[in-house]
């Protein structure tokens, strides 16, 4: 079974069970939205996400051929994340892909690194990372590392725009109002990497996420996502 308490041991009152599979259930449901927003999201994804493999196939390859020439292991990293919350209030994990970063024995290193922490709550962030490769601090400056996860949104796992997916090892360590963030499908981008990214702390991002749930439209997304490309070109915020 997997542990649903906190680093101080306490049970967290938000999480009614956690289960061996990766699944949590919780006293959250869905924020469903309106109808027609939805759909509209739904098709923009799909097609937008199609359009963005397509074109971006040949240099992907190459970016891989790079990742791998520098360091060894497959320059496609996929990560266990977690996804919308479901209808009975159930959390699934699901696998989310990126071009990998960072040597491939990364979550290995992770747990010698975790004192070094540069931001509070349930996120690890760290500006100096040494697990991070030469290319890797370039394709995570302008976000290209991020590319993969058109596949995720084509499969309907994440949107375009929303909530990052947390890990499952963060969602102990929710507070209760941490959880609404989950309540809407995840996003490769969102006001939180268009808002100085690593520059901000946890509740910052909670903070962010929950205003953009509250605010969400057609219009709105297409206004993040314009934002998003121009923090592609500057990196701003990056760790």
């Amino acid at each position: 079974m997997l542990s649903s308490t906190g680093l101080l041991g306490e049970k967290n009152p938000s999480i009614v069970d956690a289960a061996a599979n990766g699944t949590f259930r919780t006293h959250y449901r869905p924020e469903l939205g309106r109808r027609g927003y939805r759909i509209a999201k739904r098709a923009f994804d799909i097609a937008f996400s199609a359009a963005v493999i397509a074109v971006a196939a040949i240099p992907s390859a190459l970016l891989c051929l790079a990742i791998r020439l520098e360091s060894p292991g497959c320059p496609i990293y996929s990560q266990i994340r977690m996804g919308r919350i479901d209808r009975d209030g159930t959390l699934h994990p699901f696998r989310m892909y990126k071009f990998r970063s960072m040597y491939a024995d990364a979550d290995e290193r992770l747990a010698e690194l975790l004192d070094k922490n540069e931001v509070e709550g349930a996120m690890f962030k760290m500006k100096d990372d040494p697990r991070v490769t030469m290319i890797g601090r370039f394709i995570r400056r302008h976000s290209i590392d991020e590319f993969p996860q058109f596949v995720n949104v084509l499969l309907g796992q994440m949107s375009v725009v929303g909530p990052r997916p947390p890990l499952p090892r963060e969602i102990p360590e929710y507070e209760s109002r941490d959880f609404r963030r989950l309540t809407v499908k995840p996003g490769l981008t969102g006001p939180w990497q268009v808002s100085g990214r690593s520059d901000l702390s946890f509740e910052d991002m909670v903070n962010l996420d929950l205003e953009y749930i509250d605010k969400r439209s057609f219009l709105y997304d297409l206004k993040l996502i314009a934002r998003t490309v121009k923090v592609i070109f500057t990196g701003e915020g990056a760790a």
